[in-house]
């Protein structure tokens, strides 16, 4: 994470070199990352991909994906804003 903010401000990702003729791609901005405080409240800190940066009105905020526990036996898929201090880099 730290490589995309620099001084307060997001960074956009480099370019990467194409084959001559072709138009430069950009690298996905996706990173893997620990989220903690976790939707289901179960104290542990879960893996999930960190898919945007937003200032907010407290700070940086993260948008991340991650799996939480929806019943004992049972999983689901949570998108969510979260502050930054909430996300750990992998």
């Amino acid at each position: 994470m730290a490589e995309r903010v620099r001084s307060g401000a997001a960074v956009p990702a480099e370019p990467v070199a194409a084959p001559a003729g072709e138009p430069e791609l950009v690298p996905c901005p996706a990173r893997h990352c620990w989220v903690a405080d976790a939707l289901d409240g179960d104290g542990v800190k879960r893996p999930g991909l960190l898919v945007e940066w937003r200032q907010g009105p407290g700070g940086w905020q993260g948008r991340v994906v991650y799996a939480a526990r929806a019943r004992v036996d049972d999983w689901v898929l949570v998108e969510e804003w979260l502050p930054a201090e909430l996300l750990t880099p992998c």
